[in-house]
């Protein structure tokens, strides 16, 4: 049995198959037009937790699908197949936003939210960034004092994803000293008092995805809204990490899959000097450096997912992944445009979008240059 194999079993091939269907018949035909509109039909949510989707990786208890990693890497894939990282990126907000809530949020925030954001009829984001700061978490400059049984929140997010249409919150604040030690998470819901969003912002790639600003102007939300213990909160969010940056690596490697398929594609019917341009050997080679980058960084990926499944840390590990699954995406959705020529510099091809797309990726969840950080603090420097 290949390795292959054992990371993607019988249940793993069902959800795959049956995301695959999904895509096929309520993404693809739509994508180009929701892409050029910047948005999606809200709709689409719902229509994926009736699929079953938006509950893969989640707990059965809430109507998910239990924390199966390999099960979740299927779907991802699948769903990013449909070319439209923006599309994923919102679609998967909850992936972000939720977990929080049901490790370590109060029962009654569980069972009002969970299960309604499984299944698509509400939307969850995640409220990290700030514009004083991307990467920089332990400095936070969003307040929550505490007032008698609620807390009074000021101050501002940026670049959330589904920010504008979420319909809760899951926001990290300051509720003690400077640093690390003093941050929270807390639950905001969308209609509380001076809390507002911003317009969708514009952005260079993910055009279909739902990115705005958030602004707190005294926002009075209840106490009981804190996720986990008071000033508990950094360590949440850097646990939280892990999975988001395994589901960069998938977001990465699937968009260099792509890149690749599309680009082998080209070179087969395009003909310059008299036969198709693949038959040269300087194009060829690049195919195949191509193709064996793919190959080692879908392998390290999916081995990191298995010592992750097995309960091991890999801090240090998928910080590396990260890295080099967004590298090889940058190098293999730059070389596919290359490929295509001019065509590649048309919104019409393909791999023009996941140019695009592609850039965000060793930026969010932890930038290229934080990764590194991470590594060399892990190697002891």
């Amino acid at each position: 049995m290949s390795e292959l194999q054992t990371y993607f079993g019988e249940t793993q091939n069902i959800v795959r198959a049956s995301v695959k269907k999904f895509v096929a018949q309520e993404i693809a035909p739509h994508i180009n037009t929701w892409e050029e509109e910047n948005t999606f039909p809200r709709e689409l949510y719902t229509k994926a937790g009736d699929a079953g989707i938006l509950g893969i990786g989640h707990p059965e208890k809430f109507g998910g699908t239990g924390a199966d990693i390999f099960t979740k890497i299927a779907a991802s894939e699948e769903l990013m197949r449909s070319g439209s990282g923006g599309l994923v990126a919102s679609l998967g907000s909850l992936d972000i936003g939720l977990p929080p809530i049901y490790k370590w949020g109060a029962e009654n925030l569980k069972s009002e939210i969970v299960p309604d954001v499984i299944a698509g009829r509400k939307i969850c984001a995640l409220a990290i960034t700030e514009p004083s700061g991307g990467s920089d978490v332990a400095n936070i400059k969003t307040t929550a004092t505490k007032d008698g049984d609620h807390y009074i929140i000021n101050g501002s997010k940026t670049f959330i994803t589904s920010g504008q249409r979420a319909d809760y919150y899951t926001v990290a604040v300051r509720t003690g000293t400077d640093g690390y030690g003093g941050i929270s998470l807390i639950l905001v819901e969308r209609d509380c008092a001076g809390f507002t969003r911003g317009k969708n912002l514009k952005k260079t790639g993910w055009w279909a995805s739902d990115t705005a600003e958030l602004f707190f102007d005294n926002v009075r939300v209840p106490a009981s809204n804190l996720i986990g213990a008071e000033n508990a909160g950094f360590f949440a969010i850097m646990s939280n990490f892990e999975a988001e940056r395994l589901s960069l690596c998938v977001m990465a490697n699937t968009t260099s899959e792509l890149a690749l398929e599309h680009a082998l594609a080209y070179v087969k019917k395009r003909n310059a000097f008299g036969r198709p341009i693949g038959k040269f050997q300087v194009l060829k080679h690049k195919l195949a450096e191509m193709a064996t980058q793919l190959e080692a960084s879908k392998t390290l990926t999916y081995r990191l997912a298995a010592r992750m499944e097995a309960g091991q840390s890999v801090v240090k590990e998928i910080s590396m992944a990260k890295n080099f699954a967004t590298t090889t995406s940058d190098k293999l959705t730059y070389d596919a445009v290359q490929l295509f020529g001019g065509m590649g510099f048309m919104r019409e091809a393909p791999v023009e979008r996941l140019y695009r797309d592609n850039r965000i990726l060793s930026i969010g969840g932890g930038t290229y240059e934080i990764m590194n950080e991470v590594i060399a603090k892990q190697m002891g420097l």
